[in-house]
């Protein structure tokens, strides 16, 4: 053939090929170096991103706050601006405080029978992960629901069907939804472990997790008052959700009694639960890694900062030395120095 003379053999060399980078490992956040982690619920009044000084001042070095406010339907897209959260990226990165955790509307029920309540439901919960996102923050909270109806299957349901259609379209990242346990007042879903494990069964697509409130174990009738009890609880949490996807613990004592169903916070070590429970919370080996957030009453000034530093005393731990170094100087009594009538003369001139 006349062409044949100008034919070549390719050969064919691996090395020319193009070989992107690989991606890089994702950085492993410097709350999760392995150290205690004690955190309180503070205001995001005034300024969002100084909610994390408010934490910082306290003594905690983790934090839970509500992205909006917890008792009305936001209006509009709620969405914060991009310059507010950016400050709270920024000035959460300057203080190394973590996990934040944001706290869902109150006023959110997933389990509704109502289509008015159910779809509002939804889309509020659709924007708390928006801000959740926008924040930065590694957690969000939310109380399952209550069915209403009697029919707590169809509730569990409704739920699993409501986290989906929120998250639906959204890039969750390094968030994940954390389920609340519940006091079981009412028609409440949550106070039982096998009904947290049907939602996770039923959104095995979904970056889900458990959130335990203490004093919500207690009224629904756990009894962490012993170690017996308190080994007896995390064994069925084991058996039911796994504790590896327990990432937070509300560290609240109860007002009301074992098992009464009714959910009432008070402060640590003046409930019923009392102080020794708390000291083997912080300590159990079962419970290492999570983050202990504080949600207790604030009757009188100071309650706050008296929560969390009875907390890291009861877990054999001195407050973070910078924060206490803080505290003493804002304690520290004022002198008055006398002075002489000649130095009054000479202080006037």
């Amino acid at each position: 053939m006349p062409n044949e003379r100008y034919r070549a053999a390719v050969e064919y060399d691996a090395s020319d090929e193009y070989h992107p980078e690989p991606a890089p490992p994702p950085e492993v956040p410097l709350w999760k170096s392995g150290g205690l982690r004690i955190g309180i619920h503070t205001s995001i009044a005034g300024d969002i991103a100084q909610s994390l000084d408010r934490a910082n001042d306290l003594g905690a070095n983790a934090m839970q706050i509500f992205s909006a406010s917890p008792r009305m339907w936001s209006r509009g897209i709620g969405r914060l601006g991009p310059a507010d959260a950016e400050l709270f990226r920024a000035r959460r990165r300057e203080l190394q405080l973590g996990p934040v955790v944001i706290h869902g509307n109150y006023l959110i029920n997933l389990a509704s029978p109502n289509p008015v309540l159910r779809a509002r439901s939804v889309q509020a919960f659709h924007q708390e992960i928006v801000r959740a996102i926008d924040l930065g923050a590694d957690f969000l909270v939310a109380h399952p629901g209550s069915f209403c109806d009697g029919r707590a299957g169809a509730g569990i349901l409704a739920i699993a069907q409501g986290l989906r259609q929120a998250a639906r379209g959204l890039k969750l990242g390094p968030l994940k939804i954390l389920l609340e346990n519940t006091a079981g007042q009412g028609s409440s879903i949550g106070s039982k472990f096998e009904e947290l494990k049907a939602i996770l069964d039923a959104c095995a697509d979904l970056p889900l997790g458990v959130c335990i409130d203490t004093a919500h174990l207690f009224a629904s009738g756990w009894d962490i008052r012993t170690a017996e009890g308190l080994d007896v609880t995390l064994r069925e949490l084991e058996r039911n959700v796994r504790l590896e996807r327990v990432a937070v613990v509300h560290m609240n004592d109860s007002k009301t009694a074992l098992g009464s169903r009714v959910d009432r916070h008070e402060h640590i070590g003046k409930g019923k639960i009392g102080s020794e429970a708390f000291a083997r919370i912080l300590s159990h080996p079962l419970l290492s890694g999570r983050a202990f957030i504080l949600e207790t009453p604030i009757d009188k000034p100071g309650d706050d900062r008296r929560n969390v530093a009875l907390l890291w005393k009861l877990a054999g731990k001195p407050l973070p030395a910078s924060t206490a170094a803080k505290n003493i100087a804002k304690a520290a009594p004022i002198r008055r120095v006398r002075r002489t009538p000649a130095k009054r003369a000479a202080k006037r001139a």
